[in-house]
């Protein structure tokens, strides 16, 4: 967002806020002021006290220090300055930044740096073939027109899957390389300790996400500064699952809080009369043969037997020799991200045609706006209505990631060989299954390969009915070219192999990883049948 128009969304912000929260104060059995400083002061405490690593801790416990002091001897007139001085606090914290020049400078650059970073072009193949296009490694599908058209008439929310720190940068330069201006998109604050990244996030428009804090008022400002920001007709991006899925599952429980944001834009717009108040949900995947973190996200997966830790500080992507070794070892590897853009939706979750025009599951077009008016047609925000069309716009956006989701030998290959494994220990429970692995004895290729043509036959049956997307190397449906592709992406980095093939049989010195990549498609139903074959 421009900065301009940036400092008139904060300004916007503050008012809505303070004038919120005083509004709610004064209804039957409301939140007084003094209590909510008093919750917000608690909640920060709390984090304090467990995060002293944070560099602004000292100034933060200065501040809190000094509301505590003052909320002791402070009567109505204090608490409004005292919640002004807090509200001020936390939007300057969020405040983005966007540097025309910066932005420049990285859509020149950028687009050819980043395919040599993903694909770790060796001096050979700069020699032979030179810089490969982003289209070598980021290949874009879908449907683009539909993004764009989209673009032009009304307001994107984009939202992507979300599997690695990479997400932004890929997704950044796709959308230019799409003609798309720059989206506003909140970033975790552990993304800014990189002091490269934090640079150009910093100055393309990324505002910061502390996801530590959990004081509901702290909540409240960041979807308020996302749909003040749409009303203002900036496009956004927001990541529903909210954080990196640790399994390398499919997102199918997504976090409401932003994507409610839409909702209330578009009410907003509508209650203000404003000439084009439309707003379109624009569902996409990101696909990743190879992903940086799987070691340490699904390490913290299995530690927390399903309760993943809301962040992680000390991943690949904080480390630069790891993504360093990434860029060297992804040698002569071509299309290693696959982005798959969805079809728009309206706020509600509905269809919309090539005019945008809301439809409803029969085709028919619906005017949404007589969604969000009352008996006397103004246009309301009722919160127990707006919660239910919120799930139903978050319920589209998961059935689009499943449908748009695309079958990569990697996932393909990893499905087969784990299920394998599997059925070789029927009675073993997972964990006891993750520590025997293979047992040093591997999988016959005979047995792989006839179990990818399985798999294959199943997801391909999936595809014709539109409910997956068959990546290009796995379309023809050959087990040994699938094969050969995964082992060719598992041999180029991590640090055991996930898989790799001797002489006829193929054997994993990860399980842990073999489980993440596998994992992308359990959600399909592709469960193998029990054969008698000899692995």
């Amino acid at each position: 967002m421009r900065n301009d128009l940036r400092d008139a969304a904060i300004i916007e912000l503050r008012s809505r806020l303070l004038e919120a929260c005083l509004k709610q104060s004064q209804l039957p059995g409301g939140l007084s002021l003094d209590v909510l400083i008093n919750d917000t002061l608690f909640h920060e405490r709390k984090r304090l006290d467990t995060d002293r690593s944070s560099p602004t801790w000292a100034a933060d416990v200065s501040f809190w220090d000094g509301i505590k002091s003052k909320l002791g001897r402070s009567g109505p007139a204090q608490h409004r300055q005292l919640l002004s001085a807090i509200i001020e606090r936390f939007t300057e914290e969020v405040r983005g930044n966007f540097n025309p020049m910066v932005f420049q400078f990285a859509t020149k650059v950028m687009p050819r740096a980043l395919p040599v970073l993903l694909n770790a072009v060796s001096p050979k193949r700069l020699f032979r073939r030179g810089v490969p296009e982003m289209a070598d490694t980021i290949k874009l599908q879908g449907n683009i027109e539909g993004l764009q058209r989209a673009a032009e008439q009304g307001t994107v929310i984009l939202t992507p899957t979300h599997v690695s720190n990479l997400d932004s940068p890929v997704i950044g330069w796709a959308l230019h390389a799409m003609g798309l201006p720059p989206f506003t998109y909140g970033a975790g604050l552990n993304l800014f300790s990189n002091p490269v990244l934090a640079y150009f996030m910093r100055n393309l428009g990324a505002y910061r996400v502390d996801r530590r804090k959990t004081a509901p008022l702290y909540k409240d400002i960041l979807k308020e500064y996302a749909t003040v920001s749409i009303e203002m007709g900036q496009p956004n991006l927001f990541f529903p699952a909210g954080t990196r899925v640790r399994s390398g599952h499919l997102e199918h429980k997504l976090k409401l809080g932003l994507l409610s944001s839409g909702l209330r834009a578009y009410i907003n717009n509508v209650a203000r009369n404003k000439e084009n108040p439309n707003v379109y949900i624009v569902p996409c995947t990101l696909n990743y043969h190879l992903v940086l973190e799987a070691e340490t996200l699904i390490e913290d997966h299995l530690k927390a037997a399903g309760k993943s830790r809301y962040i992680i500080s000390d991943d690949e992507s904080s480390n630069a020799r790891k993504i360093a070794a990434f860029a060297q070892n992804l040698v002569n590897l071509d299309s290693g991200v696959v982005i798959h853009i969805g079809d728009p939706l309206d706020p509600f979750g509905n269809a919309v045609d090539e005019q945008g025009r809301s439809l409803d599951p029969r085709g028919r077009i619906v005017e949404i706006d007589r969604y969000v008016r009352d008996g006397s047609g103004q246009a309301i925000h009722l919160p127990q209505r707006d919660r239910a069309f919120t799930y139903e716009a978050g319920q589209a956006v998961a059935s689009a990631f499943s449908r748009y989701t695309v079958a990569l030998s990697t996932n393909i290959v990893a499905l087969s060989a784990f299920e394998l494994l599997r059925r070789r220990h029927p009675k073993l429970d997972l964990f006891r299954l993750l520590r025997i692995g293979d047992e040093g004895t591997g999988i016959k290729m005979t047995v792989l390969a006839t179990e990818v043509r399985r798999v294959w036959e199943q997801l391909n049956e999936l595809a014709s009915a539109g409910k997956i997307v068959l990546a290009d190397e796995v379309i023809a449906g050959d087990s040994t070219e699938i094969i050969r592709d995964a082992l060719r992406h598992f041999g180029s980095y991590h640090t055991r192999a996930v898989l790799k093939r001797r002489g006829d049989r193929v054997f994993t010195e990860d399980m842990n990883v073999l489980l993440y990549y596998s994992n992308r498609l359990r959600s399909y139903g592709l469960e193998p049948k029990p054969d008698g074959g000899q692995q």
